[in-house]
């Protein structure tokens, strides 16, 4: 079978392919447009976040059996269509799971304990002990909404920090582990003071944390977002870190990203909540790296691999 990839990854995915007997096709440069022209030739397709796989464009492959993503989610595909026509979609959250998990913690910890803001001001000279007292993790309420791969990984890393208690809410029922109890959303507002998004961008996460479900918390809490921006309403999340019902943010995602999650800064004005977000002292913002390592890029390629081979070989 005839694979092109449409993306730069770990080379392994290509050798491992070549290894199974497929043949590899590599354009990384052309339009859209000029791949859909040749895309009836192949029978795969490995693509990251280069552009969408809309309707229009699936409909041009015709002889297409699978489409691998290296990345968590499949929102950039038209899954209805491609399952329709009996496409098999591998995406790979068990690829970098373990690095979004540990960068969540990695933000909470430091807005906890004001490490981003305390190392500006050593650097210009400053030195306030009392300006950077930070607060402990132990004994807090740790939320989580949406317990796959994501939501279990950061559960598990909170072990040895004897939290309180950590609870989720997932759409799903049975998820609970022994990491997290699963909760009715109720529990979860009355009782969370860390609350960590890990869910898919979907019709139903698309601006879910808005002012309505920020208000129904019963106490002040800290948000982290390494999930998909567009869930939260950037407009909303400032109103609430301004009258301190959120007491923090760790966003390593934008409602302002492009599809391709490759570029925000694509307007000449900044939108000015962002601008609000980029001057607050308890925000703390990454560019969508959370499941961006070292290691998550070897792991990413592999996952796909094998559920191709499962699937093929």
């Amino acid at each position: 079978m005839k694979v092109l990839h449409l993306d730069i990854n770990h080379p392994l995915i290509i050798e491992q392919l070549t290894a199974l007997g497929f043949e590899n096709h590599e354009d990384y440069t052309s339009p859209k447009e000029v791949i859909a022209q040749k895309i009836a030739t192949y029978d795969g397709i490995i693509i990251r976040s280069r552009f969408s796989l809309d309707k229009e464009f699936l409909e041009k492959a015709t002889n297409l059996k699978f489409i691998g993503r290296l990345g968590a989610g499949l929102e950039n595909i038209d899954t209805k269509y491609a399952y329709s026509k009996d496409i098999f979609l591998a995406a790979a959250p068990e690829g970098n799971r373990n690095a979004v998990g540990e960068h969540a913690l990695g933000m909470l910890l430091s807005l906890f304990n004001k490490l981003h803001t305390a190392d500006k001001q050593v650097r210009s000279g400053k030195w306030d002990r009392e300006g950077n007292r930070g607060v402990e993790l132990e004994g807090k309420i740790v939320g989580i909404i949406g317990y796959g791969n994501m939501g279990k990984a950061f559960a598990k890393k909170l072990k040895g920090f004897d939290v309180a208690d950590v609870i989720c809410y997932d759409i799903t029922g049975g998820v609970e582990d022994e990491n997290a109890r699963q909760v009715g959303i109720m529990e979860l507002q009355q009782r969370t003071e860390v609350l960590s998004l890990h869910v898919p961008q979907t019709e139903a996460t698309i601006g879910m944390i808005n002012s309505e479900f920020i208000n129904a918390f019963h106490h002040p809490f800290w948000l982290l977002n390494t999930a998909r921006g567009k869930c939260v309403v950037t407009e909303d999340l400032v109103e609430a870190l301004k009258a301190k019902k959120i007491l923090g943010a760790g966003l390593d995602v934008m409602e302002y990203e492009k599809a391709s999650f490759e570029d925000m800064f694509t307007e000449q004005q900044l939108p000015e909540a962002f601008q609000y977000l980029i001057a607050a002292e308890n925000v703390l913002l990454s560019p969508h790296v959370a499941g961006w390592t070292v290691e998550s890029k070897i792991k990413l390629a592999q996952t796909v691999v094998d559920k191709i081979k499962a699937k093929f070989c």
